[in-house]
């Protein structure tokens, strides 16, 4: 399909940005990266590697910043012990990843996303900051930043648990495709701020299943985490979402296939 007959270029999902021609229902999004099967460190390069080797549409990675406004991607708020918001990056880096890989910043692993890779989009989660909202907006701005300077726009899509920072996002960038993670809004409400998608947790979906059809009514796009057992993929494979978020990418794989 050409992407000028696409319905909406801001609410479709590219093949490499959630915005795409050929777009595909229960497109596979590597939580963290693709690290469980080969029990590679979570959002490292190496689970990075994997998951566009495996030909997800997505590749989900977390992004903190240090107290000396470095950009790292890691899911909780500490590392090793150490408040990432509190320390210092060359302190940060002081400890290994399991494989041997040290804490990527935002910029190593945008670089290594942009190598070989024509399937997987790059599923940016700016974590809500501990310190204040303003800092969580500042985050925001900064992680836009880095990728505009890295030309990397057409593969970065952000989601984040703070809807004032993807509001932050759709102040500087009015294309860019932003799906919400809390689960506390409807389609219709965040159509209304101009967010591209709902990406909840699948028993959000479960207990507001007429959002299932709001969101295909109103062009917001589907996506549903962290979808690990089979009955659950099932039902979400039924029910056609556009994007499921899951540990276990190669195991969809093979239920999507089923399903067809």
């Amino acid at each position: 399909m050409n992407a000028s007959k696409i319905l909406s270029a801001s609410f479709m999902l590219t093949i490499f940005v959630f915005t795409s021609c050929n777009v595909t229902k229960n497109g596979i999004v590597a939580h963290r990266g693709a690290w469980k099967k080969n029990n590679l460190p979570e959002n490292s390069i190496a689970a990075l590697r994997h998951a566009i080797d495996l030909k997800a549409v997505g590749s989900e990675f977390d992004v903190v910043m240090t107290v000396d406004d470095s950009l790292v991607i890691n899911h909780d708020p500490h590392y090793n012990k150490l408040i990432v918001e509190e320390t210092k990056y060359a302190d940060l880096i002081k400890f290994k990843l399991s494989n041997g890989e040290k804490l990527p910043t935002l910029r190593e692993y945008i670089l290594e996303g942009q190598k070989n890779n024509k399937h997987t989009t790059l599923v940016c989660e700016i974590k809500p900051s501990g310190v204040s909202k303003e800092r969580g907006k500042k985050i925001a701005l900064k992680v836009v930043e880095t990728v505009k300077k890295l030309k990397a726009e057409k593969i970065t899509t952000y989601i984040s648990f703070d809807y004032e920072i993807l509001k932050q996002i759709r102040d500087v960038d009015s294309k860019t495709t932003l799906q919400y993670l809390e689960g506390n809004k409807s389609p219709k409400e965040v159509k209304l701020d101009n967010i591209t998608g709902v990406d909840y947790h699948y028993s959000v979906f479960k207990k507001h299943p007429d959002w299932i059809k709001e969101a295909k009514d109103n062009k917001i796009s589907l996506n549903v985490w962290t979808v690990n057992e089979v009955d659950d993929m099932d039902w979400i494979i039924e029910n056609k979402f556009d994007y499921i978020t899951t540990n276990e990418p190669e195991l969809l794989a093979e239920r999507i296939k089923t399903k067809k």
